[in-house]
C-alpha cells in the first residue's frame, strides 16, 4: 500500500509544474491590458501607466515573471491582489467555505439519487424504469447548466415564490461566520429562521450544480452493475436463494463501486468548474463568482492563485479517490 501511494505522489510534481504553467498563461492570453482595466474610465498619463507596469512587474520578460511567481508559490506565497491588496491566499480560504459547503452540498444530492437511479436501472434492465431512469439521466447531463438554472429560478423562486433568488442567507440575519460554513453558522447563532434561511438559499445551486455529476453517476453505476450481474458469483448467490436485496445491494454493488468511485472523484472538477456558473447566476460568494471578476478585472494574481488551488484540491482528491481504490478492492494494493 505505502508503495501505491509513492507511486501516485510521484505524479505530483510534474503535474503541479504543468498547472503553474497553465495558470500563469492562461490570464496572460486573453485580450486586455491589466493596467488599462484598473484605469477604467479615467484613464491615466504614459508616465503613471510605465510606473505601474513596472511597479506589477509588467515590464520583465515572461520567464521573468513565471519564476518569480514559481518562487513565490513554492515559498507558500500566493501573490496580492491588484485591485484589494490583500494576498490572495486570504481571499481564497476566506471564500472557500461557501464552494467546499456548495459543493458538498451537490455530491451529496448526486451520490444519494445517482447509485440508487443506477441500480434500479440495470436490475429493471430494459424495462419502464431503466429507460425512464436513463433518459432523465440523459437529459440532466444535456442541459446547459445556466439555462437550468434559469429556468428553476423563474419556477420555484418567481412564480412560486418559495427559494430566494441569490445569496447565502436572508438579509434580515447578522451574526459571526467564524467557520465559513453557514449551515453550521446559523445554526450557532442562535437566531430563529438563520438555519431555515440558509438551507432555502442553498436548495436551487445545489440541485443546480449537482445535476451533470447525478447524471453521470447513475449512468456509470448502471453500466458497472450489469457487467457484475453477469457475473458467475451472482448467479451462485441467487442459486443459494440470497434475497434480492442482498445479492444486489451487498455483492453485486461493492463490486461495481471501483468505476463509480472514480467518477465521483473526477467530478470533483466538475462541480468547481460548475461552480464558477453556479456561483455566478446565484450571486453565491465563493470561490466560482471570486474568479469571474478577477478575470474581468484581470488580476493576475488572483487568477494564477484560484486555478492553481484548485487544481492543487482536485489532485488531492484524485489521490484519497486511488486509496479507496485500495480499501475496496485489495489486489489492487498489490500494483
Amino acid at each position: 500500500m505505502l508503495r501505491f501511494l509513492l507511486t501516485r505522489l510521484g505524479t505530483f510534481v510534474p503535474t503541479f509544474i504543468g498547472v503553474t504553467i497553465i495558470s500563469f498563461a492562461f490570464i496572460r492570453v486573453l485580450p486586455g491590458d491589466p493596467i488599462i482595466v484598473m484605469a477604467g474610465e479615467r484613464g491615466m498619463t504614459e508616465e503613471r501607466y510605465l510606473e505601474l507596469r513596472e511597479q506589477f512587474g509588467f515590464d520583465r520578460p515572461l520567464l521573468v515573471q513565471y519564476w518569480e511567481y514559481l518562487t513565490g508559490i513554492l515559498q507558500g506565497d500566493l501573490g496580492t491582489s491588484f485591485v484589494t491588496n490583500r494576498p490572495v491566499w486570504d481571499q481564497f480560504f476566506s471564500l472557500f467555505p461557501a464552494t467546499l459547503e456548495l459543493s458538498l452540498c451537490a455530491i451529496v444530492i448526486a451520490v444519494a439519487l445517482g447509485l440508487p437511479a443506477g441500480v434500479i436501472a440495470a436490475v429493471y434492465r430494459g424495462k419502464f424504469f431503466d429507460r425512464a431512469l436513463m433518459t432523465t439521466a440523459l437529459v440532466g447531463y444535456s442541459m446547459p447548466i445556466f439555462w437550468w438554472a434559469l429556468l428553476l429560478i423563474i419556477v420555484f423562486s418567481g412564480n412560486l415564490g418559495w427559494t430566494p433568488v441569490s445569496g447565502r442567507i436572508g438579509l434580515l440575519y447578522f451574526f459571526d461566520t467564524p467557520t465559513g460554513f453557514m449551515l453550521i453558522d446559523s445554526a450557532m447563532s442562535g437566531q430563529d429562521g438563520a438555519l431555515r434561511s440558509a438551507i432555502s438559499h442553498l436548495i436551487l445551486p445545489s440541485f443546480v450544480l449537482a445535476t451533470i455529476p447525478l447524471a453521470v453517476i447513475a449512468r456509470q453505476t448502471r453500466s458497472a452493475m450489469l457487467e457484475v450481474l453477469s457475473e458467475d458469483y451472482i448467479r451462485t448467490a441467487r442459486a443459494k436463494g440470497l434475497s434480492p436485496g442482498r445479492v444486489n445491494g451487498l455483492h453485486a454493488l461493492r463490486n461495481a463501486l471501483i468505476p463509480v468511485v472514480t467518477v465521483i472523484g473526477l467530478s470533483v472538477g466538475t462541480l468547481l468548474a460548475g461552480a464558477i456558473l453556479t456561483e455566478t447566476i446565484f450571486s453565491w460568494p465563493g470561490i466560482g463568482k471570486w474568479m469571474v471578476d478577477s478575470i474581468y478585472r484581470r488580476d493576475y494574481p488572483v487568477v494564477q492563485g484560484g486555478l492553481l488551488m484548485i487544481a492543487v484540491i482536485v489532485m488531492i482528491v484524485n489521490l484519497v479517490v486511488d486509496m479507496l481504490y485500495g480499501l475496496i478492492n485489495p489486489k489492487i494494493r498489490k500494483r
